[in-house]
């Protein structure tokens, strides 16, 4: 078993991972707004689609979504090595969404957490992750809330935890992960239950306030 020194490095390096802002990343590689200057304020590929740039908002996603996947994965192929646990290993994947929620480089503002958590739990386990996918699409097919979508994948994530593999301490970080992820859409909740939330496709366009100049090439 990894001592505590390797299991605290390891659980720092997830974070670290996951505090990478991909949003914030994408925007200043291509010259688009500060995602934090616009619409909901969150620097996810739901926001950064508000300035109509559709890459962007792609790159913003797979980004997003490929460092929970890194995180995990990266983990489990160290595993055998430093004598990770499966837990630790739930606990890395935990670390890096925390990290997306609330990103040192970033000023601890961070996006809601969809995409990552989508990552983490795919690496984590295929088949229980394809299914809170699943219900995700399924969800905002039939509403076109992509909001609703979420929370409605939060709260049945555990619970497929529970069906396919039974009650254990791995469910507790599947179950706190779905909790972080609820309480970041509190917002949305709101406006769900006010009729306000906007549908998927039927938001406005976000007037940018803030533009990164784009990157140099060579020069001065």
């Amino acid at each position: 078993m990894a001592s505590l020194p390797v299991q605290i490095l390891v659980l720092l390096v997830a974070y670290l991972i996951g505090s990478v802002s991909f949003g914030v990343v994408v925007s200043r590689l291509m010259g688009l707004a500060d995602p934090h200057s616009y619409g909901s304020g969150n620097p996810g590929a739901t926001n950064v689609l508000r300035t109509g740039n559709k890459k962007a908002a792609l790159f913003t996603l797979l980004g997003d979504v490929g460092k929970g996947v890194v995180a995990v994965l990266l983990a489990k192929w160290l595993a055998p090595s430093l004598g990770l646990s499966p837990l630790l290993v739930m606990l890395v994947g935990l670390a890096a969404f925390i990290g997306h929620l609330y990103p040192v480089f970033h000023g601890f503002k961070g996006g809601k957490g969809v995409a990552t958590a989508g990552g983490v739990l795919l690496a984590m386990n295929p088949l229980h992750g394809l299914a809170v996918l699943a219900t995700w699409l399924a969800v905002a097919f039939l509403t076109r809330y992509s909001s609703l979508a979420a929370i409605t994948a939060a709260f049945m994530a555990p619970i497929y935890w529970q069906l396919f593999y039974g009650i254990d301490a791995r469910a507790l970080v599947i179950l706190f992960i779905a909790a972080l992820l609820v309480w970041r859409h509190r917002e949305n909740i709101n406006r769900l239950l006010t009729g306000k939330e906007s549908k998927i496709g039927g938001g406005r366009k976000a007037a940018p306030k803030v533009k990164y100049p784009p990157p140099r090439v060579g020069g001065h």
